[in-house]
Protein backbone atom coordinates (compact mmCIF):
# COMPACT_ATOMS: atom_id res chain seq x y z
CA UNK A 1 0.00 0.00 0.00
CA UNK A 2 1.32 3.14 -1.05
CA UNK A 3 1.57 5.88 2.38
CA UNK A 4 1.45 8.98 0.00
CA UNK A 5 -2.24 7.99 -1.26
CA UNK A 6 -3.16 6.48 2.17
CA UNK A 7 -2.08 10.29 3.14
CA UNK A 8 -3.96 11.91 0.67
CA UNK A 9 -7.39 9.56 1.38
CA UNK A 10 -6.86 10.43 5.11
CA UNK A 11 -6.36 14.70 4.29
CA UNK A 12 -9.47 14.16 2.20
CA UNK A 13 -11.41 12.85 4.89
CA UNK A 14 -10.31 14.62 7.72
CA UNK A 15 -10.53 17.86 5.72
CA UNK A 16 -14.76 16.73 5.02
CA UNK A 17 -14.12 15.59 1.74
CA UNK A 18 -15.87 12.74 -0.15
CA UNK A 19 -13.53 10.11 -1.70
CA UNK A 20 -13.58 7.55 -4.81
CA UNK A 21 -11.86 4.22 -2.90
CA UNK A 22 -11.25 1.00 -3.19
CA UNK A 23 -12.34 -1.66 -0.44
CA UNK A 24 -12.84 -5.38 0.47
CA UNK A 25 -15.42 -5.83 -1.96
CA UNK A 26 -16.03 -3.08 -4.81
CA UNK A 27 -15.05 0.01 -5.41
CA UNK A 28 -16.81 2.66 -3.16
CA UNK A 29 -17.53 6.45 -2.40
CA UNK A 30 -17.09 7.52 0.67
CA UNK A 31 -16.46 9.94 3.48
CA UNK A 32 -16.66 10.35 7.39
CA UNK A 33 -19.65 8.82 8.43
CA UNK A 34 -19.49 12.02 10.83
CA UNK A 35 -19.57 14.82 8.98
CA UNK A 36 -22.96 15.85 7.99
CA UNK A 37 -21.91 17.56 4.72
CA UNK A 38 -19.81 15.37 3.63
CA UNK A 39 -22.64 12.46 4.08
CA UNK A 40 -24.69 15.31 1.78
CA UNK A 41 -22.59 15.33 -0.73
CA UNK A 42 -22.53 11.89 -1.16
CA UNK A 43 -26.22 11.96 -2.09
CA UNK A 44 -25.75 14.76 -4.31
CA UNK A 45 -22.55 13.00 -5.94
CA UNK A 46 -24.88 9.67 -6.56
CA UNK A 47 -28.31 11.44 -7.28
CA UNK A 48 -29.89 9.45 -4.34
CA UNK A 49 -32.60 9.82 -2.18
CA UNK A 50 -32.14 10.78 1.49
CA UNK A 51 -34.54 7.86 2.28
CA UNK A 52 -31.89 5.27 1.11
CA UNK A 53 -29.18 5.07 3.43
CA UNK A 54 -25.63 4.39 3.43
CA UNK A 55 -23.42 1.92 5.38
CA UNK A 56 -19.80 2.30 7.19
CA UNK A 57 -16.97 0.76 7.45
CA UNK A 58 -15.65 0.45 11.04
CA UNK A 59 -13.36 -1.32 12.76
CA UNK A 60 -13.44 -3.54 15.68
CA UNK A 61 -13.08 -1.27 18.22
CA UNK A 62 -15.86 1.40 17.27
CA UNK A 63 -18.11 -1.65 18.04
CA UNK A 64 -20.04 -1.34 21.34
CA UNK A 65 -19.39 -3.97 24.06
CA UNK A 66 -23.20 -4.59 23.78
CA UNK A 67 -23.83 -5.60 20.86
CA UNK A 68 -25.18 -9.03 20.77
CA UNK A 69 -22.51 -12.32 20.33
CA UNK A 70 -24.44 -13.00 16.98
CA UNK A 71 -23.62 -10.21 15.51
CA UNK A 72 -19.81 -9.82 16.34
CA UNK A 73 -19.68 -12.94 14.98
CA UNK A 74 -21.03 -12.25 11.62
CA UNK A 75 -18.76 -8.96 11.34
CA UNK A 76 -15.41 -10.44 12.64
CA UNK A 77 -15.84 -13.99 11.96
CA UNK A 78 -17.58 -14.45 8.30
CA UNK A 79 -15.54 -16.19 5.61
CA UNK A 80 -16.73 -12.72 3.12
CA UNK A 81 -17.84 -9.23 3.23
CA UNK A 82 -20.59 -9.05 5.26
CA UNK A 83 -22.50 -5.85 6.13
CA UNK A 84 -24.68 -6.49 9.22
CA UNK A 85 -27.70 -3.76 9.76
CA UNK A 86 -28.32 -2.98 13.39
CA UNK A 87 -29.15 -0.55 15.52
CA UNK A 88 -26.64 3.30 15.52
CA UNK A 89 -26.50 2.56 19.18
CA UNK A 90 -24.16 -0.69 18.41
CA UNK A 91 -21.76 1.81 17.53
CA UNK A 92 -19.33 3.35 19.75
CA UNK A 93 -19.06 6.57 17.77
CA UNK A 94 -21.89 9.21 17.30
CA UNK A 95 -22.63 9.34 13.60
CA UNK A 96 -24.12 12.01 11.23
CA UNK A 97 -27.18 12.41 11.82
CA UNK A 98 -28.44 12.16 8.08
CA UNK A 99 -26.81 8.80 7.79
CA UNK A 100 -29.12 6.61 9.79
CA UNK A 101 -32.10 5.35 8.22
CA UNK A 102 -35.46 6.41 9.22
CA UNK A 103 -35.51 3.61 11.84
CA UNK A 104 -32.31 4.08 13.79
CA UNK A 105 -30.69 1.68 11.91
CA UNK A 106 -27.31 1.90 10.09
CA UNK A 107 -25.42 -1.28 7.82
CA UNK A 108 -21.97 -1.71 9.21
CA UNK A 109 -19.17 -3.94 7.52
CA UNK A 110 -15.64 -4.51 8.90
CA UNK A 111 -13.70 -4.40 6.05
CA UNK A 112 -10.39 -6.85 6.06
CA UNK A 113 -8.80 -5.18 3.51
CA UNK A 114 -5.57 -3.77 4.74
CA UNK A 115 -6.13 -0.51 3.17
CA UNK A 116 -9.60 0.38 4.69
CA UNK A 117 -8.30 -1.00 8.37
CA UNK A 118 -5.33 1.72 7.86
CA UNK A 119 -7.41 4.36 6.89
CA UNK A 120 -10.25 3.59 9.43
CA UNK A 121 -7.44 3.48 12.39
CA UNK A 122 -5.42 6.60 11.39
CA UNK A 123 -9.25 8.57 10.74
CA UNK A 124 -10.72 7.36 14.00
CA UNK A 125 -14.28 7.15 12.88
CA UNK A 126 -16.29 5.12 10.50
CA UNK A 127 -16.11 5.82 6.56
CA UNK A 128 -19.42 5.72 4.51
CA UNK A 129 -19.34 3.30 2.14
CA UNK A 130 -21.71 3.09 -0.68
CA UNK A 131 -20.98 1.59 -4.43
CA UNK A 132 -19.55 3.99 -6.77
CA UNK A 133 -22.26 4.74 -9.30
CA UNK A 134 -25.15 7.19 -9.54
CA UNK A 135 -28.27 5.97 -7.97
CA UNK A 136 -29.96 3.45 -10.33
CA UNK A 137 -26.66 2.45 -12.42
CA UNK A 138 -25.30 -1.06 -12.13
CA UNK A 139 -22.43 -1.03 -9.29
CA UNK A 140 -19.44 -0.94 -10.94
CA UNK A 141 -17.37 -4.40 -10.93
CA UNK A 142 -14.19 -2.79 -11.52
CA UNK A 143 -12.52 0.54 -11.97
CA UNK A 144 -12.36 0.75 -15.36
CA UNK A 145 -16.55 0.59 -15.12
CA UNK A 146 -16.83 3.49 -12.92
CA UNK A 147 -18.18 6.43 -14.22
CA UNK A 148 -16.17 9.82 -15.54
CA UNK A 149 -19.56 11.51 -13.98
CA UNK A 150 -18.66 9.70 -10.11
CA UNK A 151 -15.33 10.68 -10.43
CA UNK A 152 -15.46 13.99 -11.25
CA UNK A 153 -18.03 14.37 -8.50
CA UNK A 154 -15.38 13.45 -5.53
CA UNK A 155 -12.97 15.27 -3.91
CA UNK A 156 -10.23 12.77 -4.16
CA UNK A 157 -10.28 9.49 -6.53
CA UNK A 158 -7.68 7.03 -5.83
CA UNK A 159 -6.02 6.00 -8.55
CA UNK A 160 -6.43 2.38 -10.18
CA UNK A 161 -2.67 1.75 -7.94
CA UNK A 162 -1.88 -2.66 -8.14
CA UNK A 163 -1.76 -2.67 -4.03
CA UNK A 164 -5.84 -2.31 -4.41
CA UNK A 165 -6.23 -5.15 -6.78
CA UNK A 166 -7.69 -8.07 -5.30
CA UNK A 167 -10.09 -11.14 -5.48
CA UNK A 168 -13.24 -9.98 -4.03
CA UNK A 169 -15.04 -7.91 -6.75
CA UNK A 170 -18.89 -8.27 -5.44
CA UNK A 171 -21.29 -6.43 -3.09
CA UNK A 172 -21.57 -7.93 0.66
CA UNK A 173 -23.56 -10.30 1.90
CA UNK A 174 -26.33 -8.38 3.88
CA UNK A 175 -27.85 -9.22 7.04
CA UNK A 176 -30.01 -7.82 9.63
CA UNK A 177 -30.17 -7.88 13.49
CA UNK A 178 -33.54 -7.94 14.61
CA UNK A 179 -34.08 -6.28 18.07
CA UNK A 180 -34.79 -9.51 19.21
CA UNK A 181 -31.16 -10.77 18.34
CA UNK A 182 -32.64 -12.71 15.23
CA UNK A 183 -30.42 -12.44 12.24
CA UNK A 184 -31.96 -12.08 8.84
CA UNK A 185 -30.32 -12.51 5.76
CA UNK A 186 -31.19 -9.47 3.04
CA UNK A 187 -28.74 -9.97 0.23
CA UNK A 188 -26.93 -13.28 0.04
Amino acid sequence: MRSDLLDKALETLKLGGTLLYPTDTIWGIGCDACCREAVDRIYSIKERDHSKSMLVLANEGMLSPTLPYEARKILLCSNRPTTVILQKKMLTIELADNLPAADGTIGVRIPRFDFCQTLLTKLGHPIVSTSANLSGSPSPACYDEIAAAVMERVDYALPNDDSFIHSKQASSRIVKLSDSGKIEILRE
